[in-house]
């Protein structure tokens, strides 16, 4: 298969365009579930693709509201590039969404796309998880503040943690799509002289502005302080070992899932991620 069969087609991807604003970017990512954006510029020779916006760089620049600002640079592929070219891609550059771009922007192809292929079997693979599953598996406590989880995924720099009940037993998983559908901005003025916001909040936002005593406006993003386990999915679908490149994709397109547990006689034994699974292609 080539991109070409995998990708989605330009009239068919919601893109951000320029100009415009972070509160536009994060209602789509909401509505989406997905990990970023594409944004585009409109010129006399059709859409020009600028770059992508991440639910990551919103997060962690909560006071940047242009879209310039706060757009990274990707990998870009074109309609005929092999798609085990384009897995190796991915895992390499660590890209989850492919603009697809031939002089101007042409689609998008995504990890779930691949994985779809594989599911369907139009993209073929061999062996099980076991081989590419990961034994390093990050976790948290299910009654844990949700910021602080999103702390946790940040610093571990994984989408996902799996959560423990009081007994170290897995009873969840809570991903950044979880966290960033409960996010919402909260816009006001704060002084910026002697600003100090709430030092005794572990997880302020805001840093330190001792720039003057005058008065700034503020955006800021909130995140539910309620314990990880309101957030979380609890009915958690897992594989074992021996369980097929196939198969795994299946359940993870089934499911709607980028991450799936691994178990052996109802214990965790590990991760299998989307992206993982992606080297069975070209390797």
């Amino acid at each position: 298969m080539n991109v070409a069969d995998a990708m989605t087609p330009r009239e068919d991807v919601v893109t951000a365009e320029l100009p415009g604003t972070r509160s536009d970017v994060l209602e789509y990512l909401q509505e989406q579930s997905f990990s970023s954006v594409p944004v585009v510029k409109s010129t006399d020779d059709g859409l020009e693709y600028r770059g992508l916006i991440s639910r990551d760089a919103l997060i962690e620049q909560p006071d940047e509201d242009q879209l310039v600002m706060l757009m990274e640079d990707v990998p870009t592929t074109t309609r005929e590039t092999p798609l085990e070219e384009l897995a190796r891609t991915m895992v390499e550059e660590g890209a989850r969404r492919v603009p697809v771009v031939d002089g101007e922007f042409e689609g998008i192809v995504t990890v779930t796309d691949v994985i779809h292929a594989i599911a369907t079997g139009d993209q073929e693979t061999d062996g099980t998880v076991e081989s590419y599953a990961s034994e390093n598996v990050n976790t948290t406590y299910e009654g844990a503040p949700l910021p602080v989880a999103e702390r946790e995924l940040y610093y571990a720099n994984v989408p996902y943690t799996v959560a423990l009940d009081d007994d170290g037993r897995m009873n969840g998983v809570l991903t950044e799509v979880d966290i960033i559908d409960v996010a919402r901005i909260v816009e006001g003025e704060e002084s910026t002289g002697d600003n100090f916001p709430d030092q005794d909040s572990e997880w302020s936002w805001e840093g330190i502005k001792a720039v003057g005593s005058r008065y700034l406006p503020t955006r800021d993003i909130e995140i539910p302080t309620g314990p990880v386990s309101e957030f979380m999915t609890d009915d958690v679908v897992t594989v074992s070992g021996n369980t097929s490149i196939q198969e795994t994709a299946q359940q993870m397109i089934s499911n709607d899932v980028e991450q799936i547990p691994m178990a052996t006689a109802e214990q965790l034994a590990g991760i299998v991620r989307d992206v993982d699974i992606l080297e069975a292609l070209y390797e």
